[in-house]
């Protein structure tokens, strides 16, 4: 068990344009804080170069550690992330993104804001990556609080810092096999008792390389299949 301050969970798919550039700048904004902070980097199964770039990131960068593994998609990897971070012993477990997207000049803010938070997420209040994509979570916002009567904001936000135990609780409450994992594992932290939250406005950028491998169309199929699973979350 490493029992280290900080996991930083990334599901990774064949970003083998962005990865290397994400990391770097990460690294250049964690380093000063003096956290106690590991990168667990999972492969997704990519088809490219992402899988040797990273390995090789990894004789540079002693805080990386990656896990290759078959594909599941981005909600179930995330899931395999967390469960694995909650088991390493980790206090506090941050979720971001491989695209670029999650700026790191926020995360100062928003790891300051643990001190009285359980949950910190990001919400993201100015988006680069289309007006598509910012309909889809204002209709997932709608719908979610329609279905459950409880109000998850940015339900799908993919930087969030998570306090290990109260994360460990709540995945408790989802199925493993949710394919949209963080609308769920929001749904389950906001039933829990005593949780204190805080957020953070964010400026969402567009990805910063490559190209997104889910479109519009597939996230409204994935996010209504979602939607009809909701009632799983106990």
């Amino acid at each position: 068990m490493i029992s280290s301050e900080l996991a930083i969970v990334i599901p990774v798919y064949n970003e083998s344009a962005n990865i290397v550039a994400l990391l770097q700048e990460w690294r250049e904004v964690l380093d000063p804080l003096d956290i106690d902070y590991r990168i667990l980097a999972f492969n997704d199964g990519s088809r490219d170069d992402t899988g040797r770039i990273l390995d090789e990131a990894t004789n540079t960068l002693d805080r990386l550690e990656v896990v290759h593994k078959p594909n599941t998609g981005h909600g179930r990897t995330c899931r395999f992330g967390y469960d694995r971070a909650v088991s390493l012993g980790f206090a506090w477990i941050l979720q971001i993104d491989s695209d670029g997207q999650c700026d790191p000049a926020y995360f100062k803010e928003i790891w300051n804001k643990r001190v009285s938070a359980d949950c910190v997420f990001g919400l993201r209040v100015t988006r680069d990556d289309g007006w598509r994509r910012a309909l889809i979570s204002r209709l997932l916002r709608f719908s979610t609080f329609i279905l459950t009567g409880r109000d998850l904001r940015d339900a799908n936000v993919p930087y969030r810092l998570m306090r290990a135990d109260v994360l460990q609780r709540a995945l408790k409450r989802v199925p493993a096999n949710f394919d949209i994992q963080n609308v769920a594992l929001t749904l389950a932290l906001k039933r829990e008792r005593f949780v204190t939250w805080s957020y953070v406005p964010i400026r969402f950028r567009d990805r910063q390389g490559g190209t997104n491998s889910i479109n519009v169309a597939k996230i409204l199929k994935m996010g209504w299949d979602m939607l009809a699973s909701l009632h799983r979350v106990s």
